[in-house]
């Protein structure tokens, strides 16, 4: 039976609307590039994503540096502000929310960098830097401080933890195989090496020394994924890849990830003091660059080059290592929260 001109009409629009319906649908799972820039300073760095059980969404916390304002000598400009928070229903776009009600202020100045969150039972954890004022330099004290939440927004302070000198930054934190807690963090008293601690119940600390010092890093990030333990650092030459399979020896594989500049306007230096979320099988690297700054030393830069914003690409394991592919389209769709505790 032949179809009238009217019918074959109405299904050609049917099918288009179908066909613009599932590219809508792919393409809301293609992640926003860049993925997210603050609104407040434009200074984005140093995120960590996690779900909020209570909101079904993915939250992201970052350090925010005040790269917009104008007159700020030295590296005071990296100094000043409170720790930023973003939403997420998936991953692929982010939504700023606010600052993070951090209550532990006992100097009137302050400046809080680099949170690391970690759900445990119903109880928010957050390791944070803190910097006791605002400085022109980087030759002063900074401690991690250990707080506790119930709704991801406003937090307890519980301690200063006691680690192996007063300048120390960058805290990651995993549950290991039979339970006991372990926290990598940079002294930056012994060359910016990356050391370790341990806890019985996230609470009380005990330092262990080293743990990775062939050269300089910040920022670690250790997760599980492909059976086997990984650590990426920032080396300010893209971010070093280590393996281990007991927590302790760690290899570094051969090359860096994010040590040439991206193809993408926002995405044109190399890639910053990372967070990895592993879900669904997949594991997603969240990044920060500088696009606009090139080579030039924190010291001596302005706005634009001062702005910083977050990225995301997609992890690969391809020959027993780690690789991305950072100029390639990132499909993202992350789903709730898969506990991160190896028993």
């Amino acid at each position: 039976m032949r179809l009238s001109i009217k019918n074959r009409l109405a299904g050609i629009f049917i099918s288009g609307i179908l066909v613009l319906s599932s590219c809508s649908q792919s393409n809301n799972n293609t992640a926003d590039k860049p993925l997210f820039r603050d609104p407040v300073y434009d200074g984005a760095a140093d995120p960590v994503v996690v779900w909020n059980e209570q909101e079904a969404k993915w939250y992201m916390f970052y350090t925010n540096r005040r790269a917009n304002v104008p007159g700020l000598d030295g590296v005071t400009w990296v100094h000043g502000t409170r720790i930023g928070i973003a939403s997420s229903e998936h991953g692929a776009s982010w939504e700023y929310v606010d600052t993070a009600n951090i209550n532990y202020r006992p100097f009137s100045e302050y400046t809080h960098w680099a949170p690391e969150v970690i759900r445990h039972g119903d109880l928010y954890h957050m390791y944070l830097t803190y910097v006791p004022g605002i400085f022109r330099d980087w030759r002063h004290p900074r401690d991690i401080v250990h707080l506790t939440s119930t709704n991801l927004t406003d937090w307890e302070y519980q301690s200063t933890i006691q680690l192996a000198s007063g300048r120390v930054i960058d805290a990651c934190v995993v549950r290991l195989p039979g339970g006991v807690w372990r926290m990598w963090y940079n002294n930056e008293v012994d060359g910016k090496s990356i050391y370790y601690a341990d806890s019985p119940d996230l609470y009380s600390w005990t330092d262990k020394g080293k743990a990775v010092g062939d050269q300089g890093g910040e920022g670690p990030k250790v997760f599980w994924w492909e059976d086997k333990w990984w650590m990426i650092t920032d080396v300010w030459e893209g971010l070093a890849v280590y393996s281990s399979s007991d927590l302790v020896q760690w290899k570094r594989q051969e090359s860096n990830l994010l040590d040439k500049p991206g193809e993408g306007e926002y995405d044109r230096t190399v890639g910053h003091h990372p967070d990895v979320v592993v879900n669904s099988g997949k594991a997603y690297l969240f990044y920060f660059v500088h696009p606009f700054r090139g080579n030039k030393p924190e010291q001596d830069i302005s706005f634009p080059d001062r702005r910083s914003l977050i990225q995301v690409t997609e992890l690969h394991y391809e020959n027993g290592r780690l690789t991305c592919k950072r100029d390639k389209p990132t499909i993202i769709n992350l789903g709730s929260a898969e506990k991160y505790e190896i028993d």
